[in-house]
């Protein structure tokens, strides 16, 4: 299998404390995966080794093909992320963050004119290009997020809480922009502390004190535990005693 994502008993410590306990699990090209986890599993500090921002203390990955420790700036060319926190520039325009990112992407102007005009048909802002992303709903402003750490058509996109705050029909109309870009190749890694939307993903896998607790397909992990969704898996593995998880 073609994996976009491979990671071998990846572990991080920050002196005597380990945040990611020699994790392993891959990515098929193309997939929808659901990273979850509590608060302080271990999420973020995995994303940041995965995405070339963070060393890790042991083990090995490979993103898109290239080694996290010896080809970050390769890694960095091919995939695209998304914050919850921060990913749009609120005082420039629509048209102009598309413009930045594209040109930050190494796309060429006729490359960033061609992408921006089919985005913002897509999205349905083109009488909103010349708008200050600040007055956009939050909605909007998650969709064209998204819709721009896409525009240089990475492998792979890292995507951090993407819904937090939005209303349930803009969380399933993301989901849609989602599936579209999964649709078209693009491996979608995607974070999230709404339980009904990992049951959106293909896979997903639960972290619990730095250590992958579970990992399967949302039917195969309510099976296994005998639970009637995601959110009842997720919930009995964070509560249990430490070192129980499994």
């Amino acid at each position: 299998m073609n994996f976009a994502i491979d990671a071998r008993d990846l572990t991080r410590r920050f002196g005597s404390f380990i945040a990611v306990d020699s994790i392993t699990f891959d990515v098929g090209a193309g997939e929808v995966f659901g990273f979850l986890g509590a608060n302080g599993a271990g999420k973020t500090t995995a994303i940041k080794m995965l995405v070339g921002l963070l060393a890790p203390s042991e083990g090995v990955a490979h993103v898109a093909g290239f080694d996290i420790r010896t080809q970050r700036d390769q890694i960095r060319r091919n995939i695209g992320y998304m914050s919850q926190r921060f990913s749009l520039y609120a005082d420039l325009t629509v048209r102009e963050n598309i413009r930045l990112y594209g040109g930050i992407y190494g796309l060429t102007p006729a490359q960033i004119a061609e992408r921006a005009a089919t985005m913002l048909d897509t999205l349905g802002l083109s009488a909103n290009a010349d708008d200050l992303v600040a007055r956009l709903p939050l909605g909007w402003k998650q969709k064209l997020a998204f819709s721009v750490a896409l525009v240089h058509q990475p492998k792979i996109v890292f995507l951090d809480e993407p819904t937090g705050g939005v209303d349930p029909i803009t969380r399933r109309q993301f989901w849609e922009l989602i599936y579209a870009a999964a649709s078209r190749g693009t491996t979608v890694f995607v974070t999230t502390h709404y339980m009904d939307e990992a049951e959106y993903c293909d896979r997903i896998s639960i972290m619990v004190d730095g250590r992958i607790a579970a990992l399967g397909t949302p039917t195969e992990l309510k099976e296994k535990y005998g639970a009637d969704s995601v959110d009842d898996v997720f919930v009995r593995l964070a509560r249990a005693p430490k070192g129980e998880a499994a």
